[in-house]
């Protein structure tokens, strides 16, 4: 059974950083990517970024790629969206994602396997 569960969401004030942590297991692909998406309430879902689990590479949303930063911890089966400079704009529920499909990481329809979500809150 595959889980996802996101945490370290929470309030934070304009200008403040937040590291966000997914926790996974069960995966079985032999070759996948971890990617992060947030979901603003009534609005799509978008893309953060991304990360290729075998080699490190790493995507990003162009809006954001200059104060986000995806990291993974192979040895513990986590990958962390470090948020820095946020602003009010960035409050949305961040999910998780685990996938390894045939689209690219940015789409939704390469993800197989979803967290539940952890609200990120930032203050003006």
């Amino acid at each position: 059974q595959v889980q996802l569960v996101e945490s370290g969401g929470g309030l934070v004030q304009a200008g403040g950083s937040l590291r966000l942590s997914c926790a996974f297991s069960g995966l079985t692909f032999s070759t996948y990517a971890m990617g992060w998406f947030r979901q603003v309430s009534g609005k799509e879902r978008e893309f953060v970024g991304a990360i290729y689990w075998r080699g490190g590479g790493t995507v990003y949303a162009d809006s954001l790629k200059d104060r986000f930063t995806i990291s993974r911890d192979n040895t513990k089966n986590m990958v962390f969206l470090q948020m820095n400079s946020l602003k009010p704009e960035d409050t949305a529920v961040y999910y998780c994602a685990a996938g390894s499909g045939v689209y690219a990481v940015a789409v939704e329809r390469f993800y197989n396997y979803w967290g539940q979500g952890t609200q990120v809150t930032v203050s003006s």
